[in-house]
């Protein structure tokens, strides 16, 4: 089973840079994440990349080597792309002196900006994310706007009427939910019925971000705080303001840091790393996490009086095996989503394949779901699909440990055990295993995991 979509290499993704080196090494990093990676030196070539390739992400360095050299041509070519190719989501590939010019970037569409000289992970986790964002713009394109999907479930249906109510509100809400459920897309829909949706929604994973980088990736720094601090950056608070912030995975913040957390709310300011000035902040926050949070305090691993201030409203988004009512829409969601996007056009579902559908436990969620369908309608050979092109994922019994053979074994099964016991969490998965993610992901697919 995949956690991640982008795990299963997915999507095309266009960079633009004039240096080839970097083009060569982005590439590389890429490989394993993207399905489709398109490469050009000369900014004149992405009209006809956009066209032809139909990228859903655009890595655009802001500076070429044609006479422009001050990230006026980077903003330039943003512009193009995004009227070109509305629905790309566009990440800006800049030094540290066009910082303040890469914050306009965002102003006027990019999704986020990465600066060079870069750091692998930042990279991979921004375009990662960036790729996830254009999923639903991929779905509006081809079958309307692309909301939450409420199906006919009265748990849902009571979930949807709670968050009409404070959605209006600026009340902090934190979503629970296993892994695969939908919190973020719950959250975009909040942020959507909120009276700040013409600002942005700035999502962060809190998972991703290492401890040393906390504080400059949600508070920014100013020059000379640290070594290649360079220019001054602004945080993920000062890039949401007047928006939403949504803070995924907030049960995996180390407990050192969830003080500073809670200040920045307390006080509705932020300090930069190295700087002395407070900040106003004015940002709406949701938090999400698939772990228990009230056990987390009753075992001294989270702050209570963090718990409260991001918890005035508590919304939960419940499994799809207690919601099957809804399985079968979903899945024709999904359907007629691969089927457009694979040239596959009048597919359905036989009567028995939607019962197989109703009737498996799905404990990757609406995640797993999305996976199942796209997998049965690459390898299905007509129009209709039955029962065995459905697949879901189904518990296996553990063998004794005395049965197990081969240090690969229990690898394999250490790290599955590691999974199911995180709930499919994997960066605290890669934390409890002391391994780096890209190491656990290459032993995911090493054992079919």
């Amino acid at each position: 089973m995949s956690y991640f979509c982008i795990e299963m290499k997915q999507g095309t993704i266009l960079i633009a840079d004039d240096n080839r080196n970097i083009l060569t090494a982005v590439k590389v990093l890429l490989e394993d994440t993207f399905e489709n990676i398109v490469a050009v030196a000369n900014p004149g070539n992405i009209p006809a990349r956009l066209r032809d390739d139909k990228p859903d992400v655009v890595l655009l360095d802001m500076n070429f080597q044609s006479g422009v050299n001050n990230g006026n041509e980077g903003l330039y070519w943003l512009r193009q792309i995004k009227k070109l190719r509305p629905q790309v989501q566009v990440v800006l590939f800049t030094a540290y002196a066009d910082i303040e010019l890469a914050v306009t970037g965002l102003k006027e569409g990019a999704a986020d900006f990465v600066v060079k000289p870069f750091d692998n992970a930042k990279l991979l986790s921004v375009l990662t994310e960036a790729y996830r964002k254009a999923q639903p713009a991929k779905g509006a394109a081809n079958h309307g706007e692309s909301r939450m999907f409420w199906g006919v479930a009265s748990r849902m249906l009571d979930l949807k009427a709670t968050v009409e109510k404070v959605a209006a509100t600026d009340a902090n809400i934190l979503i629970t939910g296993e892994n695969g459920t939908g919190k973020e897309v719950l959250a975009n829909e909040i942020h959507r019925l909120s009276l700040r949706s013409g600002a942005r929604m700035l999502p962060v994973d809190m998972g991703a971000i290492t401890d040393t980088l906390f504080e400059s990736e949600l508070f920014g720094h100013v020059k000379g705080a640290f070594t290649d601090a360079k220019a001054d950056k602004p945080g993920k608070f000062e890039l949401a303001d007047g928006g939403t912030l949504f803070l995924d995975e907030i049960g995996n913040l180390d407990y050192a840091l969830q003080a500073k957390l809670l200040t920045a709310l307390q006080r509705r300011s932020i300090v930069r790393v190295g700087g002395s000035k407070a900040i106003p902040i004015d940002v709406r926050l949701v938090c999400a996490t698939n772990r228990d949070l009230q056990q987390m305090v009753a075992r001294g691993e989270f702050r209570e009086d963090l718990l409260y201030r991001i918890n005035t409203i508590h919304l939960h988004l419940p499994p799809l095996r207690e919601r099957s009512e809804d399985i079968p829409a979903l899945a024709g969601l999904f359907l007629s989503r691969y089927a457009d996007m694979y040239n596959k056009p009048r597919m359905s579902f036989s009567p028995a394949a939607e019962r197989k559908m109703k009737a498996l436990p799905w404990y990757g969620n609406i995640r797993e779901l999305q996976h199942a369908v796209e997998k049965a309608v690459i390898l299905s050979d007509g129009t209709l699909i039955d029962e065995d092109g459905i697949s879901g994922e189904t518990p296996l019994r553990e063998k004794p440990l005395e049965e197990v053979q081969t240090i690969d074994e229990m690898e394999s099964r250490l790290i599955g055990k590691t999974i199911r016991d995180c709930g499919g969490n994997l960066s605290q998965v890669a934390a409890k295993l002391g391994v780096t993610r890209q190491t656990l992901y290459n032993k995911i697919k090493k054992y079919g995991l």
